[in-house]
């Protein structure tokens, strides 16, 4: 594998370096020598935050985390993108029915990935466990921000008032709010 390290205010010390290859060069089991990890160290006040991604064939296995330690950050990301390589592998076994092989799955894989160890349902099944119908009205973006504020939910699906279309609005990680507008190509 080839790490492609980067800092963005912080400098990538030897150690930092070492420990990230380690942690990481835990997934080379699953990956061909040329796989390329990016990450990208950032600081910002008393946040540090580490960033991979992984470009594999057609898609992209990527993590960010963040905690006042960024060895500790290193550790929470080797963590999710070892559960995101799970879930991945479930996927494309369960596409091809068991068939998999190495070379089916494009170049990034070695043909370890697909015969490791057996993976529980929680890590790589996807269940929908509940369906809610509701009706929905038409409202503006700003009106369904409120709603979802009131609601205490995350996110909120509404009939945009100005586009007769459905959309998603959304709480971000810094506070704000952000709109998902269908396009259909």
């Amino acid at each position: 594998m080839n790490f492609i390290i980067s800092g963005k205010n912080i400098e990538v010390t030897p150690a930092l370096k070492d420990t990230i290859e380690q942690k990481l060069g835990k997934l080379e089991r699953y990956f061909t020598p040329e796989t390329e990890i990016i990450v990208t160290l950032s600081v910002e006040k008393d946040r540090q935050k580490i960033e991979v991604t992984i470009p594999v064939k057609g898609h992209i296995i990527r993590s960010e985390q963040t905690s006042s330690d960024m060895y500790v950050s290193v550790d929470l990301v080797e963590e999710v993108i070892e559960r995101q390589l799970r879930k991945y592998k479930n996927k494309l076994v369960a596409k091809s029915q068991g068939h998999f092989t190495a070379s089916a799955s494009g170049s990034s894989f070695k043909k370890e990935f697909f015969e490791s160890e057996d993976d529980s349902a929680e890590d790589g099944e996807i269940r929908i466990v509940r369906t809610k119908k509701f009706g929905i009205k038409p409202m503006y973006p700003e009106d369904a921000c409120i709603q979802m504020e009131l609601l205490g939910h995350s996110f909120f699906v509404f009939s945009n008032a100005e586009t007769d279309e459905v959309n998603v609005v959304y709480k971000r990680k810094d506070g704000s709010f952000g709109l998902i507008e269908p396009e259909f190509s």
